[in-house]
């Protein structure tokens, strides 16, 4: 059986997204994302899906958001040190990411990425709110309220999580 590939030209609409995801707040399964660089991206398959489902490992599971991994956030090239200072002013110790050979690491879509520690977020949809007030912020990856479930895979097999609404 051949599966059909399209764009999200082609079709608007997706019926289901699968993907992994860095951290998943239990509960509430909000997401960090964004370990691969993809985030625009991912963030636009996942908003344009109908139903989100995330896989991952159990040491992904965590009771807050920012505990374990940094929150990546895409920011356009020009200018990137005066968002890195607007990112420093909201708590964030930023670092450029850079690729395997030392060098800056591009987007698909040409921009760069601050991997950005804040420690344990206690409210992720007042950051988020933040985040998308920085100038140069293209996007972040902290998706709030996108997944419905998670299968999540252990020593003990694998437990789907339901978000708590």
């Amino acid at each position: 059986m051949k599966i059909p590939l399209s764009t999200l030209e082609d079709c608007q609409a997706i019926d289901l997204t699968i993907d992994g995801a860095d951290e998943i707040e239990s509960g509430s399964l909000n997401l960090i994302k964004g370990g691969g660089g993809n985030l625009l991206r991912e963030k636009i398959v996942a908003i344009a899906s109908a139903r989100m489902i995330v896989v991952a490992d159990d040491r992904k599971v965590v009771d807050r958001l920012g505990t374990h991994f940094a929150l990546p956030v895409e920011i356009v090239p020009f200018g990137w040190r005066t968002t890195a200072d607007r990112l420093s002013g909201l708590g964030a110790r930023p670092k450029l990411r850079l690729d395997s050979e030392g060098k800056i690491f591009l987007t698909d879509d040409g921009h760069y990425i601050l991997d950005c520690s804040y420690g344990p977020l206690a409210s992720p949809e007042i950051f988020q709110t933040l985040l998308d007030g920085v100038v140069g912020v293209v996007e972040h990856v902290l998706f709030i309220g996108i997944a419905q479930e998670a299968f999540v895979g252990g020593r003990d097999g694998v437990k789907i999580l339901a978000r708590a609404n």
